[in-house]
């Protein structure tokens, strides 16, 4: 019985010695596996870190890209026109630049990069270039991917060129234009702060004006009793001060502005006009494919549209010869011009012809040519220098006025604000209309706005109106200064378009004639080197101007551009990636995305 006692005795101390041993090891293994498991963790952490650093890189990268695009554009507003079109975003839209000019153009696995300044080459891009509709509308398409490592991201956005209908009012000059005021216009046309005589004609926002949208101006701006419900900016930079002029137009102190913005205008550089629309008769040039895919309609003399709401416009225009040409004034021959732009057999006639609003595209009003060689010429003596009175000499001799209609019966002449009122030699446009569509209409000489310019569709329809000179809201009176027209179309005038007078300004034609005429509310855009007056005491308009938001990403068809620019993004979106890591395209059933 002793000996059994001792014998379990020594079997449990065995015993626990092993269940020990077993209890150390199962222990280190515990631990053993604990630093494993984190060891990985920490490395696949550092891996991931890595990971989603070049990921963020990858889109800065991207951004770096498109910043690049956007400088070239400012440096050189012809680059538009560049890119590759052996990449599948641009679809061959793009003129060819070789890659030691922009590495940034390169497509395929050999091509080349663009390195992200001081990236030390860690981080690269590449950009595509899509510009088909930028005649359109002024929007070019840029899609950029950024590279870091194996990792790669892309942006598409739309670049849009700063221009004159990014603000619902803009003027260079604050004063009312001296050809119409009768100042010096050497002494007058500069800005207030560079010492411009104080008898210029000042204009001041004032009597209750609302500015429904952004604003610009030039020059020095005088603000007393006006709401302006959108940004204002003005490149006066004063080093102290407000940066506008409290004070009416005679030139007494006020007050009464509003500012949705609080602190009223802020600064913004001079945005430079050009000195004329010519640049835009080019678009009706048939000879140069590569520039202009696409002619415009060309007109020449007085011209009249009037839109009709099914999409299409009657246009009369009784001295146009030939609707298109090419660089030497040559007319197109056996060319779709007819069918486009109307025969000219037809357009002069009593009644013109219809025909569809041009697609996206552009009409020119040019003057008379004067060289007999043009094929639009038409000498002096058919059609005189002034033809304010029918002549017999006129062919054919049943064309009033300027071929037109215009001026009215009685109408006074003498007292209008537009010395060369209706000249049968110049390009002036006389337009109204319910418009469908998406065109822009250019004259070498005058717009003339006769009657209520409305969109059918307000959400699809877009006109640009362009006039070398000014534009008029039509306003005809007689030797006593009452209006000429009937009591329907004396209230309230509506104009919905984005408005442009190059040299001269936008104002009511015989202003401080005619009465009451209501209110003119212009739905879109409105810019011009000086500022026109639309009511003068109890005579004319009283403003309401609205903001066409759709500017802000869009412009009306090949409409013009100020001198200086730059590119801003209307839009910005990511998208897949389009490009694998060796530069090769990313591929969807088989094809490049």
């Amino acid at each position: 019985m002793t000996r059994m006692s001792g014998w379990l005795a020594r079997w449990r101390e065995r015993n626990e010695d092993g269940a020990a041993l077993a209890t150390v090891v199962i222990v280190g293994f515990v631990l053993l596996t604990l630093v494993t498991t984190g060891s990985l963790v920490a490395m696949s952490g550092m891996q991931k870190s890595s990971t989603d650093a070049d990921w963020n890189a990858a889109m800065a990268a991207a951004y770096a890209g498109v910043d690049d695009y956007q400088s070239r554009l400012a440096n050189d507003n012809s680059y538009v026109q560049y890119g590759n079109p052996a990449a599948k975003f641009s679809a061959g839209s793009a003129v060819a630049l070789p890659a030691s000019e922009n590495s940034a153009f390169g497509v395929g696995t050999t091509g080349t990069w663009a390195t992200v300044a001081g990236s030390s080459g860690a981080a690269s891009y590449r950009y595509e270039v899509d510009n088909s509709q930028y005649a359109n509308s002024g929007i070019l398409k840029l899609r950029s991917t950024g590279r870091v490592g194996k990792e790669l991201r892309s942006v598409v956005v739309n670049l849009k060129q700063q221009g004159f209908i990014d603000f619902l009012y803009f003027t260079d000059y604050e004063i009312q234009d001296p050809k119409y005021s009768g100042k010096n216009a050497t002494t007058c046309t500069k800005y207030a702060w560079a010492s411009r005589p104080a008898d210029c004609s000042n204009i001041a926002f004032d009597l209750g004006d609302t500015t429904n949208g952004p604003a610009h101006s030039n020059d020095t701006i005088r603000i007393c009793d006006a709401t302006f419900n959108g940004p204002v900016t003005t490149a006066y930079n004063p080093t102290s001060g407000p940066r506008y002029d409290a004070r009416n137009s005679n030139g007494t102190a006020c007050s009464g502005q509003d500012f949705a913005v609080a602190g009223g205008p802020t600064y913004s550089p001079v945005i430079g006009m050009p000195p004329t629309n010519a640049q835009m008769k080019k678009e009706v040039r048939y000879d140069i494919p590569a520039e202009v895919p696409r002619p415009g309609c060309l007109y020449t003399g007085p011209t009249r549209i009037t839109f009709n709401a099914g999409g299409t416009m009657t246009v009369r225009s009784p001295l146009t010869k030939a609707t298109q040409i090419n660089g030497a004034a040559t007319p197109v021959a056996k060319s779709p011009a007819p069918t486009q732009c109307g025969d000219p057999a037809q357009l002069a006639s009593a009644t013109g012809q219809t025909i569809p609003v041009l697609d996206r595209n552009l009409i020119f009003v040019q003057n008379v040519p004067a060289s007999s060689s043009d094929p639009n010429f038409t000498s002096t003596t058919k059609v005189p220098t002034a033809c304010k009175t029918p002549t017999t000499s006129q062919q054919p001799e049943s064309l009033p006025t300027n071929g037109l209609g215009y001026p009215l019966a009685n109408e006074d002449l003498g007292s209008s604000s537009v010395v060369e009122s209706y000249n049968c030699r110049y390009g002036d446009v006389f337009v109204e209309g319910d418009m469908h569509g998406l065109m822009s209409i250019a004259a070498e000489n005058y717009v003339y706005v006769t009657g209520n310019i409305k969109y059918v569709d307000p959400q699809a329809d877009m006109l640009g109106l362009v006039g070398n000179n000014a534009v008029w809201v039509w306003n005809p009176v007689n030797s006593s200064g009452s209006s000429l027209l009937s009591s329907t179309s004396k209230a309230n005038r509506r104009i919905d378009a984005a408005i442009l007078s190059v040299a001269h300004t936008f104002q009511v034609q015989n202003k401080e004639k005619g009465g009451d005429r209501g209110t003119l509310t212009v739905n879109g855009a409105l810019a011009q080197k000086f500022r026109g007056i639309v009511r003068y005491g109890t005579n004319g308009y009283i403003k309401n101007y609205v903001y066409d938001a759709r500017f802000r990403y869009m412009a009306p068809p090949k409409f013009l551009s100020p001198v200086t620019t730059t590119y801003g993004v209307s839009e910005l979106v990511e998208v897949a990636g389009a490009l694998n890591p060796d530069g090769s395209c990313v591929k969807k059933a088989g094809f490049c995305i």
